[in-house]
């Protein structure tokens, strides 16, 4: 089946093999590109099965944390190895106390801010590609959530609505907005919510795979029977210890939150980019939701991409970010496909 993208309403999704697919061939000669990582397959489940690397590798593909295979190390992209180590950077390290959680946060460069989300289980240093990118232009912020990286951790459950109002906090404690947010698996759910929670803290929005449920609409069922296993699957041993309640609050928030209805992303009044890979976790039918109950949204599906196409191919992702941030400019009607103009004008824009 050919492989391809759209951002038409209510069209059919027509895709390259879909990564519940992918999950059952047990192919483990594809690359990144083609799969949804590498060993994340039938073949190479059963080697990892009940043991704590297969529920710490679940995690890392899952949950956007391409580190916690090695045990929870800082992500940084291989072309950055001269870049300051994000996300345990002194000089630009801070902290500050919200609902009696102290929050770590860097702060990058100059000019418009953009507000960097991380994803579930990730920290400050996943986005490390991203941050060297748009530092050169922008005002980049980025915090690590409650429960994640150099956070603090909360005493009750963990919510998509908490750690958006953390990220308002965070706005409000460096006095900026509106500012650009670029949120990436559970940091786009984040930014959408704040887009409806605090739309005047929002100027433009980009969510990259996010979803508004746990369920099989959304997820790939592959996807959530993996995430199961790897709470069962975490020896008694490694539940008591501080990462491993982390690992255990932030898996378990998946399985039953977001619960967004599709009817409240009417509220979101900023110009909104929605992007998704084509091999993804989120199901491309449920990006394209999403996109349809925008009343400014737009939608790009990337080919031959995965969830973690920011790491994979941060140039493509980058640069496909930064033309949304300039094209909407005062005018977001631009970005309307209801109008069949605006869709051929802006035609090469989601090829």
């Amino acid at each position: 089946m050919a492989e391809t993208t759209f951002a038409t309403r209510a069209v059919a999704v027509e895709l390259g093999r879909p990564t519940g697919a992918l999950l059952q061939s047990g192919n483990k000669s594809r690359s990144l590109r083609g799969c949804l990582a590498p060993r994340f397959c039938a073949a190479c489940h059963k080697t990892y099965a009940g043991s704590a690397a297969m529920a710490k590798f679940v995690t890392s593909v899952l949950l956007v944390l391409a580190t916690a295979v090695l045990g929870g190390a800082e992500a940084a992209a291989p072309t950055l190895a001269t870049a300051p180590q994000y996300g345990a950077n002194p000089a630009a390290g801070h902290t500050f106390v919200h609902d009696g959680v102290a929050l770590y946060y860097e702060v990058y460069g100059s000019g418009e801010p953009l507000l960097l989300v991380h994803g579930n289980g990730g920290s400050i240093g996943s986005l490390a590609a991203q941050i060297e990118h748009f530092r050169d232009h922008h005002q980049v912020i980025a915090m690590d959530s409650r429960d994640h990286g150099r956070s603090g951790d909360s005493a009750d459950r963990l919510t998509y609505e908490k750690m958006t109002d953390d990220l308002a906090a965070l706005l409000d404690h460096l006095e900026v907005g509106p500012v650009d947010v670029l949120g990436w698996s559970d940091g786009g759910i984040e930014a959408l919510l704040l887009g409806m929670r605090y739309p005047d803290k929002v100027k433009r929005l980009v969510a990259m795979a996010p979803n508004l449920n746990p369920s099989e609409e959304a997820l790939y069922p592959e996807t959530i029977a993996l995430m199961r296993e790897a709470l069962d699957s975490m020896p008694s041993e490694e539940r008591d210890t501080p990462q491993g309640r982390r690992e255990l609050k932030v898996t378990e928030m998946m399985l039953v939150e977001p619960n967004i209805d599709a009817s409240e992303l009417g509220s979101i009044e900023a110009p909104t980019l929605i992007m998704v890979g084509d091999h993804d976790v989120i199901r491309p039918e449920h990006a394209v939701e999403i996109y349809e109950h925008l009343p400014n949204g737009a939608l790009k599906i990337l080919r031959n991409a995965t969830h973690t196409a920011p790491q994979d191919d941060p140039a493509r992702f980058n640069r496909t970010v930064e033309r949304f941030f300039r094209k909407p400019g005062p005018d977001a009607a631009t970005f309307d496909l209801t109008n069949p103009r605006m869709r051929a004008q802006n035609a090469s824009f989601y090829d």
